[in-house]
């Protein structure tokens, strides 16, 4: 009979304590995990123990009331034990509870002896730096195509690269190998981005191996400075050279019969001066010294270093890496390696990782197969229109990039690329026509052109009623501001080249050259000026007559549209005009342009007038379309004999480098002068 009973009991226990370990454990739960599952286990004991009781009561009341009392006492001593005893256990499951929870707090309270492993080990501290190395010519528009060009590389993508870093939150710092001497208007593009990552917090490094001009000032704006033991840094100041062919010209037979409107207009100098004439000398001089200045002053203030330091250091010229740091125009010496390890140390990283190439691209370099040469030329020349295609408001950057010509632009597999009036006017079409187009910002990049290509352009953007921004680049002079002076508003680099106002014309007389050769020509002809675009002989007096007049008015034009655009008087602006040209800084003060500004600037005043939030990103379209590449290559918008010329000057350029950026000049002034009149810079001159 006890044995059943007890049976019995443990049955009844087990069913019993489930739930009153749950009810326990949803009323306390801030109680020691020990402590808690003790008390569940005693509550659920005690009451195991009273039905134990009370099913002995009801078992002895049904069985022979004859049973030995002795029996009943011995079930209900039995019955206390066990309850004594779960007793006991619960109060031995508080003391342990209690025990470890002390042990814990000490633990916790004093630091871990030396040599003392934790329970869980830390997590290794990985850093990534993101490695980006600036190379190349950087050309404006994404569409521009050469064999000699590093694929898919262009201002806007490298850009894009480095702000991408200030906004990874996996990147801690940056790091800039740059190879590149850039333009005066793209130094200040790359600059901006610099500051907008400083700006997220990061630190931004210039690997450098050497550095001189443009590429130094463009360190400058970076953190620090890094150059081995062996690396120098040349500050030459600033240099503008200029080229002339007169005594060339006459060696070979060629006469350049060319004519000028504004005194500062001095396109067609190199081509009958042997010097600079002393109206653009004086201007050019202007330019270079506030080249210089803005040069002397950005460095100044990059560096913490006064101007009148800055500028001896330039007149010191060269300066080994010790000397350099001495100076303080390199903060360490170190090469790549050292450098390493010594970022791994200061971001305290047990593992330092650089991410190469970070952001950028990557291109199928596989051209085998039948569809191998598409996909090379599709890779030279980049992607097309950009866009979603959904109802979002967008704001379109138009490319006008080149010299100005009539027709569509052109690109050649030899390098360079021109701008097409037709091409530029069906891109802004395109804008003006999509709904989602809210605003449109021109990207100028052009020393000019054709006069009536620039005056078509100037046209339709007159002819758009959404908001229009210029923005130029490296330089927007003569037809370049032609064409940006319709705009809303405008905007320029510091260092831009821009203004020149004035007009230029003529050709360039073979006859010599055909006389050296041996070639004899004849013509018949009718008309007084039939002869007006002959390559063989200068303009008769009549034929001079003719173009002359033609440029005046296109001169009038010219400024009475600038002075329109600009709204000031149009004496105010003929003193601005005449061929001068100007700096970005000067172009401000002067009031040719409205800011000094980036690109990045540009589109969010075009945010702001087209009323959209100018803090909130907004998505780019990117016009004009690339060219297709199989008309690039078989043929297409160049004709051959521009493309023959244009393998030339490659040609030449190959055997004297120097000599490309004259070459390619000499190359655009003879095919813009297949028209009468054009709205060129005063010269080519490289500044250095």
């Amino acid at each position: 009979m006890r044995e059943f009973l007890l049976g019995m009991w443990l049955a009844i226990a087990v069913v019993a304590a489930g739930p009153a370990v749950r009810s326990f454990a949803d009323e306390s739960p801030a109680k020691d995990e020990k402590v808690v599952a003790a008390e569940k286990s005693a509550k659920g004991d005690d009451k195991s123990a009273d039905e134990a009781k009370d099913a002995d009561k009801t078992e002895a009341s049904d069985k022979d009331s004859d049973k030995d009392e002795a029996d009943d006492n011995a079930a209900k001593d039995e019955a206390k034990a066990e309850a004594k005893k779960l007793k006991e256990k619960k109060e031995a499951a508080k003391a342990e509870a209690k025990a470890d929870a002390d042990k814990k707090a000490a633990a916790e309270k004093s630091p871990a002896k030396d040599g003392e492993k934790k329970e869980t080990k830390a997590a290794e501290k990985k850093v990534r730096i993101a490695y980006i190395i600036i190379d190349g010519a950087l050309p404006e528009s994404p569409g521009e195509m050469s064999l000699f060009g590093d694929l898919g590389v262009d201002l806007r993508k490298t850009m894009a690269r480095i702000e991408k870093a200030g906004d990874d939150e996996a990147i801690a710092g940056v790091i800039l190998q740059i190879d590149a001497a850039p333009g005066r208007g793209k130094l200040n593009e790359l600059r901006s981005a610099i500051k907008r990552v400083q700006g997220k917090g990061k630190k931004v490094y210039a690997l450098l191996e050497s550095a001189m001009g443009p590429q130094y000032q463009l360190a400058s704006a970076c953190d620090e400075i890094i150059l081995p033991e062996s690396g120098e840094v040349l500050l030459p100041g600033i240099r503008a050279e200029f080229s002339f062919y007169k005594d060339l010209f006459a060696k070979v037979g060629v006469e350049a019969d060319m004519m000028h409107v504004g005194d500062f207009k001095g396109a067609a100098e190199p081509y009958t001066r042997d010097s600079l004439s002393e109206p653009v000398r004086k201007n050019m001089t202007a330019l270079i010294d506030d080249l210089y200045d803005e040069m002397l002053t950005t460095i100044a203030s990059d560096r913490d270093i006064k101007i009148e330091d800055i500028r001896k250091l330039v007149d010191q010229g060269l300066l080994m890496a010790a000397e350099a740091k001495e100076a303080g125009l390199v903060d360490r010496i170190a090469y790549p390696d050292q450098f390493r390890d010594s970022l791994q140390k200061e971001y305290k990283a047990d593992k330092l990782v650089y991410v190469e190439n970070y952001a950028k691209q990557k291109v199928d370099t596989d051209f085998s197969g039948p569809m191998g040469m598409m996909k090379l030329f599709q890779s030279m020349m980049g992607e097309g229109r950009s866009g979603s295609g959904d109802s979002a408001p967008k704001i379109a950057v138009v490319y006008a990039v080149g010299p100005i010509m009539s027709g569509k632009s052109q690109s050649s597999l030899m390098g360079g690329t021109s701008m097409g009036s037709t091409t530029i006017v069906e891109a802004l079409q395109e804008a003006a026509k999509d709904e989602t187009v809210k605003a449109i910002v021109l990207r100028v990049d052009s020393p000019g052109g054709s006069a009536l290509a620039s005056d078509l352009i100037w046209r339709q953007t007159q002819a758009i009623e959404k908001p229009i921004i210029a923005s130029m680049g490296d330089v927007a002079a003569s037809g370049g501001y032609y064409i940006s002076m319709g705009a809303d508003r405008i905007f320029a680099e510091p260092g831009t080249v821009t203004g020149s106002i004035g007009v230029v014309g003529g050709k360039l007389a073979m006859k010599g050259v055909y006389d050296k050769l041996g070639i004899d020509t004849e013509s018949i002809s009718r008309g007084e000026n039939s002869g007006i675009f002959s390559t063989t002989h200068k303009f008769s007096d009549s034929e001079r007559k003719v173009v002359e007049r033609m440029m005046k008015v296109v001169y009038q034009q010219f400024t009475s549209k600038a002075a329109e655009g600009r709204k000031m008087k149009q004496e105010d602006l003929e003193k601005l005009a005449g061929g001068q040209v100007y700096t970005g800084r000067v172009a401000k003060r002067l009031g040719l342009i409205d800011e000094v500004g980036t690109l990045r600037d540009s589109i969010q005043a075009a945010k702001r007038q087209a009323g959209l939030d100018p803090d909130k990103k907004v998505e780019l379209i990117v016009l004009p379309k690339p060219e297709n590449p199989l008309e690039a290559l078989f043929g297409g918008n160049m004709d051959a004999e521009r493309e023959a010329e244009a393998r030339m000057v490659a040609g030449l350029a190959s055997f004297a480098p120097e000599l490309r950026g004259v070459l390619q000049h000499a190359l655009q002034l003879r095919q813009v002068m297949r028209e009468p009149v054009a709205l060129m810079m005063p010269y080519w001159f490289e500044i250095k």
